[in-house]
């Protein structure tokens, strides 16, 4: 009976980046301060690195060849600079080498389609917090697996037993901020996701960092486990391993700037280090003497190869000739560990799996949307200082502004105070949304996560993002609309009532929006709360409160359109005045002012009542507009874009 799975190759992958340096333009006033002898020495190790990165271009990744079979873990190991997690990358597609191949059983395969096979765990762990261990598998689940709920539950449940976390899947994930599970169940959760859709393929950037000991075998004898029973191919990258963990790996690829010294089993490595005369000390495993010996390793190399320069060929061996037939050495260019061992990973009960995978999605957009609607309603009422605080002081500040400005006349006096009101309501509902701004950002990488390994659609996560705050920012608009505009004695028209309430809903909205927006365009809080109020302030300044649109520079005028302040504060003026009944002025006791008058003076028609709502519309879909299409530029850079739509 032939075998199944995935055998993943590399071929003389190689992949640059640029390391150029701009230097800042006020260099010229920094003097240097002198350098003790320690500084001296550090200046001279990174001038004999700048000599290895040549016109600012670093050499990740050098002729890089290695072989991952199903059934085997295949560890990647070296010091620290030594590209560990670049072939990684380079096999989850985040980055693309600049020459080279990646097969898969012996044939090309599409980036897009071996996502499909593959999961891909980071050394960071991105899952939302406020979800439960059970509550994070169950909707990776509905995302990547298209079946009916009975099986979807039978799936997570018996996934939480294997991966040994029945103990805490009611608990949540948490965070720094928010207590939860411990960071080697949380590094367990992040491997459920990826291991979630059965993939034939894992991918795991450094698994057992920042672990104890402990629970850092247990990761890696779990996946043994995974690889055994379910024929997984198994690729990590794993800094200095432990003595019971290096036991645990099949194969292990040893790089040191970006070379590779060792391809093949810990055994025959050291069997290398023995014919190098390296004796391996007591109490040592074979990999940390090797990666601590690494430029003894190096020196021999250099040595091996000029001697080898100046002899005349070889007769080919038995194992040369047995790697010819396999196609093994692919060049004339051997390395030390290709004259000791041959890093072979052949297998001739291996079957070329097929390899035509659907780039389809799991879900419809409409199921994806409305399973992104419900995990994001989950997060936000369970966050407290967005909803709870916010609901709180949404109703006190209704009640405080009305309290202030309690039943107003209706007077010339009084028609100034409504407009001030209106303008503090407008400063105060368009700048408080930027506590939100944090959330976004943390949302924004596990988004671009989930959708770069074909999860669902970014258009997906826009437009459930945007159903999914309607209500929540409706319930906010009422609560601070009701004690404020019957405490203020504004329009006692019932309809203008409710128009007030679309325009706070509608202000409400487009607040919402801009930071969405923001949060995808900016790379931290700090620089997307500066921007955010610069951008605020810019629309206040031009909005028609302070400077009548007519004093405004041309060149300038293109503001007060654009402004998010222009069209809510007419829309309010047009709501207060208009069909109100007010006299604002009297004479003789005639009326001589009515708000009609006011808005007559400044332009206002019954159509502008209409247009004003139109336009914070048209906002809305522009601002969200602009967040789908960077949030899928990026999310592009990051992933494939075959995939994402």
């Amino acid at each position: 009976m032939k075998k199944h799975g995935c055998e993943i190759e590399a071929i003389n992958v190689n992949y640059k980046i640029g390391t150029q340096k701009t230097e800042s333009p006020f260099k010229i006033f920094c003097r240097k301060p002198a350098k003790n002898r320690q500084e001296v020495g550090q200046e001279s190790e990174e001038e004999a690195r700048a000599e290895k990165t040549s016109n600012g271009v670093r050499h990740v990744l050098k002729d890089v060849n290695c072989r991952a079979k199903p059934w085997e873990i295949l560890a990647i190991v070296g010091p620290s600079g030594a590209g560990k997690s670049s072939p990684l990358e380079i096999l989850a597609g985040k980055v693309t080498p600049q020459t080279g191949s990646i097969l898969v059983n012996q044939k090309p395969i599409d980036r897009a389609n071996f996502k499909k096979i593959s999961g891909y765990v980071t050394q960071k762990d991105t899952l939302f917090p406020l979800l439960t261990v059970e509550e994070t598998l169950m909707f990776s689940a509905k995302l990547r697996l298209m079946f009916p709920q009975a099986e979807l539950s039978s799936r997570v449940k018996s996934l939480i037993q294997e991966l040994g976390l029945s103990h805490v899947s009611k608990t949540r994930i948490g965070d720094e901020r928010v207590r939860g599970i411990s960071g080697g169940e949380r590094r367990w959760v992040s491997i459920g996701v990826e291991v979630m859709h059965d993939p034939k393929v894992v991918l795991l950037d450094e698994p057992t960092s920042g672990l104890d000991s402990t629970s850092a075998i247990q990761i890696i004898d779990m996946l043994k486990i995974m690889a055994k029973t379910q024929g997984r191919t198994i690729i990590l990258s794993i800094h200095q391993p432990g003595f019971r963990i290096v036991k645990l790996f099949n194969s292990i690829l040893l790089l040191a700037n970006g070379s590779v010294l060792h391809h093949g089993t810990v055994d025959f490595l050291g069997v290398n280090l023995r014919l190098m005369d390296l004796d391996l000390p007591l109490h040592v495993n074979v990999v940390e003497y090797a990666i601590d010996s690494i430029e003894i390793i190096q020196q021999q190399e250099k040595c091996w190869q000029v001697q080898k320069e100046g002899l005349p060929p070889l007769p080919a061996t038995g194992l040369e000739k047995k790697g010819d037939d396999q196609g093994e050495v692919r060049n004339s260019k051997f390395t030390l560990h290709q004259l000791f061992q041959q890093a072979k990973v052949a297998d001739d009960e291996i079957s070329n799996m097929a390899t035509d995978f659907s780039q389809d999605f799991a879900n419809s957009r409409l199921r994806e949307t409305i399973i992104l609607t419900h995990r994001f309603s989950k997060n936000i009422f369970r966050t407290k200082e967005l909803f709870a605080c916010r609901t709180i002081q949404m109703l006190i500040s209704g009640i405080v502004l009305g309290s202030i400005f309690y039943n107003l006349k209706d007077d010339l006096t009084g028609a100034e105070e409504r407009v001030g009101l209106f303008a503090f309501i407008l400063t105060f509902l368009l700048s408080c949304t930027v506590e939100a701004l944090p959330i976004f950002l943390q949302e924004r990488e596990i988004v671009m996560k989930e959708t770069s390994c074909g999860s669902y659609r970014v258009s997906s996560y826009a437009i459930a993002n945007g159903l999914v705050y309607l209500p929540f920012l409706l319930i906010l608009a009422i609560l601070f609309t009701l004690p404020l505009y019957w405490l203020v004695g504004l329009n006692q028209n019932f309809m203008a009532f409710l128009q007030f309430l679309l325009l706070i809903w509608l202000i409400l909205y487009t607040a919402n929006s801009v930071v969405v927006c923001f949060s995808a365009l900016v790379p931290n809080f700090i620089v997307g709360n500066s921007v955010i109020a610069g951008v605020m302030g810019s629309f206040f300044l031009f909005s028609g409160y302070f400077i009548s649109k007519h004093d405004i520079p041309g060149y300038r005028i293109f503001m007060h359109y654009i402004s998010l302040f222009k069209y809510p504060f007419e829309g309010f003026l047009m709501n207060e005045f208009s069909n109100s009944g007010k006299c604002l002025q009297y004479m003789f006791g005639a009326c001589e002012v009515t708000g009609e008058d006011v808005l007559k003076e400044e332009g206002y028609g019954e159509e502008s009542r209409w247009r004003n709502l139109m336009v914070m519309v048209c906002f809305i879909l522009v601002y969200r507009f602009i967040s789908y299409g960077i949030l899928r530029c990026r999310c592009s850079e990051r992933g494939l874009k075959g995939v994402i739509v």
